[in-house]
């Protein structure tokens, strides 16, 4: 094993993708790696594959600035790899965040105050029983934000034919939208869901479901604001869900550990 430098966090600026070494630069997953002594790179054995997935996938989907809260994580996760009994239990979490929480923040901004009102209002995901019981609530919040996204849609472009520079900022703008918390906290339902068959096809019904509807929902919203202000709309969401994501977090890690190293 390469034996490199000591890590000082409080020197380093977390960078996006994984490196060679150290000197190209570090993820928050390869800081793990360093300060856990193990061999460099952003899959260290000592870290949960649940948590591991959703800090690899949210470390790139950050910005420069708030990827660098990443950082206190580096420590808090080394000895989270506790057994398959608690990736399940993680994996549940997270799918259950996906859908109580943040598909609702984007059907709300969407204006689908009752829809995202039925998706809060669904017991905690804690099974698959459970979570094919609520399938006709995940369709109908997406067939909603379908018909909401197509009607503010047809009438903005109506507006908007003569205007040579719209689709290029509509492409842009929509490009943006992409939620980094919930690509990294699908990831990390994947990455537990990868010793079941059953639960991880449940799963991936589930996330389609979802991922139609956030995305319909947040046309929907940017459509009505019009293109220009998309982002000033969206960005309080994006900082609404960033924060519960490290609540989110911070659960995952919590989770078979001992009561004083959780504290």
């Amino acid at each position: 094993m390469t034996k490199y430098p000591p890590l000082d966090l409080a020197t380093i600026s977390l960078a996006k993708g994984c490196h060679s070494n150290p000197g190209q630069g570090v993820c928050i997953m390869e800081a793990v790696a360093l300060l856990a002594g193990e061999d460099f790179g952003d899959h260290p054995n000592c870290v949960s594959p649940t948590i591991g997935a959703f800090l690899r996938s949210w470390n790139d989907g950050l910005e420069d600035e708030p990827r660098q809260r990443l950082k206190p994580y580096a420590m808090k996760v080394i000895g989270t790899n506790t057994g398959p009994a608690d990736e399940e239990t993680r994996g549940w979490m997270a799918l259950d965040w996906l859908i109580r929480v943040n598909t609702p923040a984007w059907l709300e901004l969407a204006g689908l105050k009752d829809e995202a009102a039925e998706l809060r209002g669904l017991p905690a995901l804690t099974s698959t029983e459970i979570v094919l019981g609520v399938q006709a609530t995940l369709e109908k919040a997406r067939a909603s934000a379908r018909t909401r996204a197509a009607a503010t849609g047809a009438a903005t472009r109506a507006a908007a034919t003569r205007d040579a520079t719209w689709a290029a900022t509509w492409a842009a703008t929509w490009a943006a939208t992409w939620d980094a918390t919930r690509a990294a906290t699908w990831d990390a339902t994947r990455a537990a869901a990868t010793r079941d068959a059953t639960r991880a096809a449940t799963w991936d019904a589930t996330w389609a479901a979802t991922r139609d509807a956030t995305w319909a929902a947040t046309w929907a919203a940017t459509w009505a604001a019009g293109y220009n202000a998309a982002r000033s709309v969206l960005r309080p969401t994006e900082q609404q869900l960033t924060e519960s994501a490290f609540e989110l977090l911070d659960k995952l890690i919590a989770v078979g550990q001992p009561v004083e190293k959780v504290a």
